[in-house]
């Protein structure tokens, strides 16, 4: 395709989990999927009309999928940095170039389309697409029981600057021996890189863990 003497390349997204158009256009005509699992339903057709598939066939240069993890990052990020909310299938065009930037010469227009979501998926999808960025951890850390043992560890995520939203003192399991104790943490941190700080400091202060 072509706009004012300048060549524009289509390229469509779908889930990894509902994905019918590769196979399809692998094979040069409509596929049926198997099975479908994704957050995005706006997006799941387990089988492309003819039409449209016609349509993609003469128009879309490419087509990505992208995993659920990708458009819970995606929708966080156009939620924060753009104040839109969408549903999780208008943010997978999103969750694309997020996923290769640099498969995508600029100047690139990314459509965003369809903000039905309900509430509740929307503060779940939330809570994953923070989880995904490394900006929300749930771990479970094992540490001896004897007085001041929590404190301890509290005041170790302290000294690694984490912010503690929830804290739940386990005592009583058959995986757990007489002398320990098992502590689950829900904590808020600024990203990847804090994240692996955080475990590796917990490592290095001669503590065990188990992520959620």
């Amino acid at each position: 395709m072509q706009r004012d003497g300048l060549p524009i390349e289509v390229v469509g997204v779908q889930a990894a989990g509902a994905a019918a158009y590769p196979a399809s256009l692998t094979a040069g005509e409509p596929v049926q999927l198997e099975r479908m699992r994704t957050m995005a339903d706006g997006i799941a057709v387990g089988l492309p009309g003819k039409v449209p598939f016609e349509t993609v066939q003469r128009y879309v240069g490419d087509v990505r999928t992208v995993g659920e993890d990708s458009l819970s990052k995606a929708l966080l990020l156009v939620l924060e940095r753009a104040k839109l909310v969408v549903e999780p299938a208008g943010a997978a065009a999103v969750a694309a170039v997020l996923d290769e930037p640099k498969r995508f010469e600029p100047p690139v227009v990314v459509v965003l389309s369809g903000g039905n979501i309900d509430p509740l998926l929307l503060m779940r999808v939330i809570r994953h697409g923070m989880a995904a960025a490394g900006r929300y951890l749930s771990v479970r850390v094992r540490i001896p029981d004897t007085p001041g043992g929590l404190a301890m560890l509290l005041a170790r995520v302290a000294e690694l600057d984490a912010n503690l939203i929830e804290v739940l003192h386990e005592r009583i399991s058959e995986t757990l021996s007489l002398e320990e104790v098992e502590v689950a943490l829900q904590l808020e941190l600024r990203g990847e890189d804090h994240r692996e700080r955080l475990l590796a400091g917990l490592v290095a202060n001669g503590y065990s863990y188990t992520l959620n």
